[in-house]
């Protein structure tokens, strides 16, 4: 349905965009009555749960019904501006408002209602939405209210922002570091061809899928300037808390073996032993998952920094350990009741992005979202027309994690409102971007019904440039709620700044062969230059060999924090 639009003293046109004329009975509803009527109704807006939709109830107990039929299962209940009268309306059929607003007085203009489930302006002789900004704003101030008096003290750690600090050194740690280190740029290097931090990682038995992500760890530009900098000490690390298992610890020796300028091959032998004892489960010399790999790494060095602080820690707290500092975000949960639209929302913190591989069919190659225009470049040398049958797209897999789902029957949730079991819908979001994003694509299926696994095949497209703005629970609660903007429902206010949403690709983990019998290869991305690291060995390849490559992991980092670590490699 079209919406009609009051901008009061604005012209039709602006800033090149043509708008449609303003409703003349809204002017004139407010040329009588100002605006001291949507001011008014802010008391009777209730919004259940908190951050979900906006009802008019005098008691939040009420349940309206036409004031001619007395039908309360009408599809459009509406309330009169002037009088409050609640009459039904059903679009190509009856329309008890509009019998209401022609009978009364044409002195108290009448035909401005306000339907009472969406709290949406309506006219009822122009049968059309219409838009109000000081109604619009009571709205939002509704919204707001409702979620600061629904505020929890123990959610309010929930709802920081995860910032990444900068340091700089003081006296003492200047003194050390001019004393005991040496500056990169004089130091010699065997192969002045390659950026400095290219180092091949020998394969220790079956190891490729950690060296594929040591390789990506190692140049992730906030955590290797966290290691780099001397910000977990190995030395004092190890006489605070005396000789234990500390992944960070192993990293810290493992950087500085990386960066130190030695292009041999270097083997990760003591690292590999303190994972072994961190996930004793996964310690054999078989070949294991690089995503599982990830995960139980970033674990380790998290727990460790649990076990050394006084008091808990969470991802939701920029005190947090390095890895969720780097890696974390927050995923937005929202499943709404499909009878009475009661909203739950729940809040969970994430270190990567799991997404599922578009269906394999022949209308599936879509290169764009259709939320956003991006550019895939996907010119891929070796590339033939049976690869292409089954593309999918990185964009693609994103609109697919966070579109609207509809539960199955046997996933029915309870609802608070109607207080039994319904069907619903569920829909994903980001709520908080991390400093660097990364996506793992769902490649190997497991089906326990046919006692069977296998790997998916289907090649990938992905940019690599890419604008996460679309898919924040901002842009997906502005498109449900009509663009509304909701300042308190989270930090996405500065989230959707265009440096904190737009991300570069910096590094490739890609995966070849069977599901029992594969090989990881990782592709770096240092200035504009891509390179393979296949265990020991480092190559510079060109892009079209990375693109037609199958992607397993994807690694993003804000634009902003990319430029400035490409702009130091340049320089060095």
């Amino acid at each position: 349905m079209s919406s009609k639009i009051n901008h009061h003293h604005q012209n039709d046109k602006t800033n090149g965009q043509i708008f449609p004329q303003p409703c003349p009975h809204l002017a004139d509803f407010r040329a009588r009555n100002g605006t001291k009527p949507f001011r008014a109704i802010q008391d009777c807006l209730h919004i259940k749960p908190p951050g979900g939709r906006a009802a008019i109830r005098r008691d939040p107990s009420e349940v309206p019904r036409c004031g001619v039929c007395g039908d309360s299962s009408c599809p459009r209940l509406y309330a009169c501006m002037a009088c409050a009268a609640v009459s039904c309306h059903v679009p190509l059929h009856s329309s008890h408002v509009a019998i209401h607003a022609a009978k009364t007085s044409s002195a108290c203009s009448h035909e401005i209602a306000v339907d009472v489930d969406r709290a949406e302006l309506f006219c009822c002789a122009c049968r059309d939405q219409v838009y109000d900004r000081d109604f619009d704003a009571a709205v939002v101030l509704a919204h707001t209210t409702s979620i600061i008096q629904s505020s929890k003290p123990e959610n309010l750690r929930k709802r920081r922002r995860i910032d990444y600090r900068p340091w700089s050194p003081d006296l003492r740690e200047r003194s050390l570091m001019v004393n005991n280190a040496s500056p990169i740029d004089s130091m010699s290097s065997s192969n002045g061809d390659l950026p400095r931090g290219l180092r091949g990682l020998n394969n220790l038995g079956n190891t490729c899928f950690m060296n594929s992500v040591l390789q990506a760890l190692f140049h992730t530009p906030p955590l290797r300037n966290y290691f780099l900098s001397d910000r977990h000490n190995r030395y004092y690390c190890q006489s605070k808390n005396g000789v234990r298992l500390c992944l960070a610890c192993d990293l810290d020796t493992m950087f500085s073996a990386i960066f130190c300028g030695d292009r041999m091959p270097y083997s990760p032998a003591k690292f590999l032993y303190s994972w072994w004892r961190h996930a004793s489960n996964l310690a054999s010399y078989e070949q294991q998952d690089a995503h599982e790999f990830f995960i139980s790494m970033l674990d380790g060095i998290h727990e460790k920094v649990e076990k050394d602080q006084h008091k808990p820690r969470s991802q939701g707290n920029g005190d947090c350990c390095i890895a969720h500092r780097v890696f974390s975000g927050i995923l937005r949960s929202d499943v709404m009741c499909m009878a009475c639209g009661f909203t739950s929302t729940t809040f969970d913190p994430c270190v990567d992005f799991s997404l599922d591989l578009e269906p394999n069919q022949g209308s599936s190659m879509k290169t764009s979202s259709t939320k956003s225009n991006h550019s895939c470049n996907c010119e891929a040398d070796g590339m033939n027309s049976s690869q292409n049958c089954g593309i999918s797209t990185l964009m693609g897999c994103l609109d697919r994690f966070t579109r609207p789902e509809r539960l199955g029957s046997d996933q029915k949730f309870f609802c608070q409102q109607c207080q039994v079991r319904q069907e619903s819908l569920k829909q994903m979001s980001i709520r908080k971007l991390p400093l660097v994003s990364c996506f793992h694509i769902k490649r190997f299926e497991h089906s326990s019904v046919r006692k069977m696994s296998r790997k998916v095949d289907r090649y990938l497209q992905f940019p690599l440039s890419l604008d996460m703005a679309p898919y924040l629970s901002s842009s997906i609660l502005r498109s449900r709620f009509g663009n509304r903007l909701f300042p308190f429902d989270g930090d996405e206010s500065n989230t959707l700044n265009e440096p904190l949403s737009e991300f570069e690709l910096f590094a490739v983990v890609t995966h070849t062969g069977k599901l029992d019998a594969g090989h990881y290869v990782t592709y770096l991305r240092l200035s504009n230059k891509w390179y393979k690291c296949d265990d020991a060995w480092i190559t510079e390849v060109n892009e079209n060999t990375v693109r037609a490559a199958q992607g397993y992991m994807m690694f993003y980092v804000q634009k902003m924090l990319y430029y400035k670590a490409t702009e130091k490699q340049g320089t060095s």
